[in-house]
Parts: C-alpha cells; structure tokens; sequence
C-alpha cells in the first residue's frame, strides 16, 4: 500500500526579473526550479482527473515567475509553495529555486523553502 506519492519537477529552466540589485530589475535572469510535492495517494486507479498534474505545477511557477520584479528568490520560492499547497491532496512541497549565473566560481546560489499543510 502506497502512503504518500511525491510528483517531481526538477530543473525548469525560467527567465525572470529577480534579483535586488539595479542591473537585476532591468534584465532577466535565468533561474533553474525544483518542486518536490507530496500528495495523498490516489483512491481511484489510473485517472488522471484524480492527481496533481505536472503540467499545473509547472504553469503555476511560469506564472508566479512572470509575474513582475521579485526581490528575493526567497519569495518566489514562498509563492510557489503557497500555490502548490492549494492542490487537492497536497500535503508538504519543498521548493528549490537556483540562480546559476550570479557569482563567478559558484555554479548556482539560491534557497530551499519547505511548507506542510
């Protein structure tokens, strides 16, 4: 018996206006999002009317994403977990979202934010 499924996202690849810096709120920047999303198994077999779609998950991040300036990836990540945790059947999502052309010599900066219903 199944007691939770978790539907991944790895790596959507995003350009956005992020970033508190001047440069940062004239030219978008790439970010590279993960969306782990736990939900309640599904009751009814092979139905996709009856789980989250990937395709959902990911239109709510292009969304949020193209949403105007955002200062902080902190809130970005925030939004799109808030918005996951309103899915039917979700029960806790961590979002990892990436800023990879920041600092020279780091391959990615960015954070992690995890919310349980």
């Amino acid at each position: 018996m199944v007691e939770s499924r978790t539907l991944l996202v790895k790596g959507l690849e995003l350009e956005c206006l992020i970033g508190v810096h001047q440069h940062e709120r004239s030219s978008v920047q790439r970010v590279l999002v993960d969306v782990e999303l736990e939900v309640k198994p599904i009751q009814h077999g092979d139905d996709l009317n009856c789980v989250v779609s990937y395709e959902d998950v990911v239109a709510v991040v292009h969304r949020l994403a193209d949403d105007g300036h955002i200062q902080l990836v902190e809130t970005l990540a925030e939004r799109v977990a808030a918005c996951c945790l309103n899915f039917d059947g979700a029960v806790s999502v961590s979002v990892t979202i990436l800023k990879p052309d920041v600092l020279p010599g780091a391959a990615a900066l960015g954070v992690r934010v995890q919310q349980t219903r």
